[in-house]
Formats: C-alpha cells, sequence, structure tokens
C-alpha cells in the first residue's frame, strides 16, 4: 500500500528538484502542491533494486522486512533495531543453522 501524498510548499518543491539534480534517492515519493499531486519514482527499475529501496525504507521506518510490524529488540552492537520482528528473527537463524549443516 502506497503511503499518503506529503503537503508541500514551493521551497519544499526547489529542495526537492536539487535533490533530482544530484540523482539522490531522498527525492523519491508522492507530494501534493496546490491540490496537485506529483509522484516522483524511477523508472524501469529492476526488481532487484526495488527490492532493496523496499527493504530500506522499512528498515528506517523500524519495522521488520518481511511482514511490516514494529521491531521491538535492538542490536546492542548498533543500538538500533533488528532487521525483522522476533518470529521472522528465529526463522532467518533456523536458516542459517541449517544451511551450515549442509555444508
Amino acid at each position: 500500500m502506497a503511503s499518503k501524498p506529503k503537503k508541500i510548499t514551493v521551497a519544499d518543491l526547489n529542495s526537492i528538484e536539487k535533490k533530482l539534480q544530484k540523482k539522490s534517492d531522498e527525492s523519491i515519493g508522492n507530494y501534493i502542491i496546490n491540490g496537485y499531486r506529483i509522484q516522483i519514482s524511477k523508472y524501469n527499475q529492476s526488481p532487484t533494486e526495488r527490492i532493496r529501496a523496499f527493504a530500506k525504507r522499512r528498515r528506517e521506518q523500524g519495522l521488520c522486512v518481511a511482514c511490516g510490524v514494529k521491531v521491538k529488540k535492538l542490536n546492542e552492537r548498533t543500538g538500533l533495531p533488528y532487521k525483522y520482528c522476533d518470529y521472522h528473527h528465529e526463522l532467518a537463524l533456523e536458516s542459517r543453522k541449517s544451511n551450515v549443516k549442509l555444508k
């Protein structure tokens, strides 16, 4: 589900334009200015790029990459939330353990 468009001003639009000129991914999003919706996205993005961007957005929001649930546990080393919720974290650990045994 796409997020709701963000209302912006002309000054915000100018800063988004500068980000576009620098080819920054920070400019991607849906915006509303003076009743017009502006969508900025990458054209012909490969599936790998799309998945990577999706996972990055979810991690920045503190959500599980697999299911979108808010991640509660923090990584002790980094202080940031884990990539997965408790359920998917356990699945990933089990998967790693089974892959190590097969080698």
